[in-house]
């Protein structure tokens, strides 16, 4: 297996296409399924936030591209826990689902053609081997998380990200602007 951190992130956009597919085909597999996909999906993004996007941004010049991808990630986290409180045999969640397939896919799409490419070319391999490992700890760490167990530390990180002024706001108030700016 692959310890450079950009074929792992793919690797992760890989297994979410298959749980997708498998949703979107297989409604009676909704209710087990969509907690793992969530959690999966907020682990995927806390670790990206703490140990790529900032490695992208300072060291592979990546700083547009991961202030959009942040901000695409506060999107994503606000469906996904939309996602989990829905009816998995309803039309809501069949909607809820089309949205969060939409949006990330989008974001995998640009994040695979931007971010990722950019760290290949401009970081050497050992350094994205150490970023490999780095995911992946923060990754395992953040296993079962739901997108609102997020703390404020976490909030701060993705404000950085997003090139955000955090202040000494408070959580909702981090979570207010953050979300501001996904929706633009």
């Amino acid at each position: 297996m692959s310890e450079d951190v950009t074929d792992l992130i793919m690797q992760d956009h890989r297994e979410v296409e298959s749980l997708f597919e498998k949703l979107e085909r297989e409604p009676e597999v909704r209710a087990g399924l969509t907690p793992v996909l969530v959690t999966l999906l907020a682990a995927h993004s806390r670790a990206e936030e703490a140990e790529v996007y900032p490695v992208a941004r300072d060291e592979a010049g990546e700083a547009d591209d991961v202030a959009h991808s942040q901000e695409e990630h506060v999107l994503a986290d606000r469906l996904l826990a939309e996602l989990a409180e829905c009816d998995p045999y309803s039309t809501a969640y069949d909607n809820k689902l089309a949205e969060v397939v939409d949006a990330v896919s989008h974001h995998v799409e640009e994040e695979e053609s931007t971010v990722l490419p950019g760290m290949r070319s401009r970081l050497d391999d050992a350094r994205r081997a150490e970023l490999g490992k780095a995911f992946l700890k923060s990754r395992q760490e953040h296993l079962g998380q739901m997108p609102e167990d997020i703390t404020r530390d976490e909030l701060r990180r993705q404000a950085s990200n997003a090139g955000i002024p955090a202040g000494d706001k408070d959580k909702e108030e981090l979570r207010q602007e953050l979300d501001q700016h996904a929706d633009k």
